[in-house]
C-alpha cells in the first residue's frame, strides 16, 4: 500500500492553496514527493471548472473573487463551513481510471457522513454526493478533478455547517442553488467539523489504498490534537 502525506491547512485562501497543489504536482510528477492529501477551509471563493456554460452560471457574485481553473465541472462555491479535500496522487498502473477514482471520491463522502447518522447516495449521471437518486435528491457535495501526467489534483467539497445562501450567487454545479444542502441542515445539527476530517480521511485512505507517513494531526472531539493511523 503506498504511503501519503495528510496535512491540515486550517483555513487558507484558495489562490494560496492552488499553488500548494501545483508544486506539489510537480513534485510528485519529479518523485521528489509522497502522495498527499490537503485538508482545507477556505474563505469565501467561487471557481470555474472547464465546461463551457460555466461562466455564464455566475450569477451575481458581487465582490467575491471568480477563478478559473484546471479541474472538469462548471462552477462552485467554496467557503467557510465547507471541507475541501484535495488528492495529490500519482495513479499506478492498475488505478488509471479516472472514473473508478470519482467513485472512491464519492464512496468515502458517503460513508463520512454515514458515520454521523447521515444517509446519502449517487445520481446517475450527477457527479457527486446527493441525499437521494430521486428528483427531490439534495446535494451535499461537489467533485472536480484534473490529471497531469497520471497526478491528481483538486478534489471534493462537502458542506458540513456552510452557509446555503451563497450558493444562489451562481447555478452551482449548473444547477438551482436550491439544490444544495448541507449535513448541518439534514441533520438539524452541526456535527463536529474537525471529527469529520478525522472521518473523511480515514475513508479517503481506505478507498485510495494509502496509508499514512506518520499519524496526522486532527482535532478530536473535545478540540484536541490526536494522531489518527492508518495501517
Amino acid at each position: 500500500m503506498p504511503d501519503w502525506n495528510v496535512v491540515d491547512l486550517g483555513t487558507e485562501a484558495f489562490r494560496a492553496t492552488w499553488a500548494r497543489q501545483l508544486a506539489l504536482v510537480e513534485q510528485r510528477q519529479r518523485g521528489e514527493a509522497s502522495d498527499t492529501l490537503l485538508l482545507v477551509e477556505h474563505p469565501h471563493v467561487f471557481t470555474l471548472g472547464r465546461r463551457r456554460e460555466a461562466e455564464g452560471n455566475v450569477l451575481m457574485p458581487g465582490d467575491v473573487e471568480v477563478i478559473g481553473i484546471e479541474r472538469g465541472g462548471d462552477v462552485t462555491y467554496h467557503g467557510p463551513g465547507q471541507l475541501v479535500a484535495y488528492p495529490i496522487v500519482l495513479l499506478g498502473e492498475e488505478e488509471r481510471d479516472l472514473h473508478r477514482f470519482l467513485r472512491n471520491l464519492e464512496e468515502a463522502i458517503i460513508r463520512t457522513v454515514a458515520d454521523f447518522g447521515l444517509r446519502s447516495t449517487r445520481c446517475l449521471g450527477k457527479t457527486g454526493v446527493w441525499t437521494s437518486d430521486g428528483a427531490d435528491g439534495r446535494k451535499l457535495a461537489s467533485i472536480g478533478v484534473a490529471v497531469r501526467k497520471w497526478v491528481t489534483l483538486h478534489g471534493l467539497a462537502l458542506n458540513v455547517s456552510t452557509n446555503l445562501a451563497r450558493f444562489s450567487a451562481i447555478n452551482p454545479c449548473g444547477f438551482d442553488a436550491a439544490v444544495m444542502t448541507s449535513m448541518e441542515r439534514e441533520l438539524g445539527r452541526a456535527p463536529d467539523f474537525g471529527q469529520v476530517k478525522v472521518r473523511l480521511t480515514w475513508h479517503l485512505g481506505t478507498l485510495l489504498g494509502r496509508k499514512w507517513l506518520q499519524p496526522s494531526t486532527l482535532p478530536d472531539k473535545s478540540g484536541s490534537i490526536v494522531g489518527v493511523d492508518h495501517g
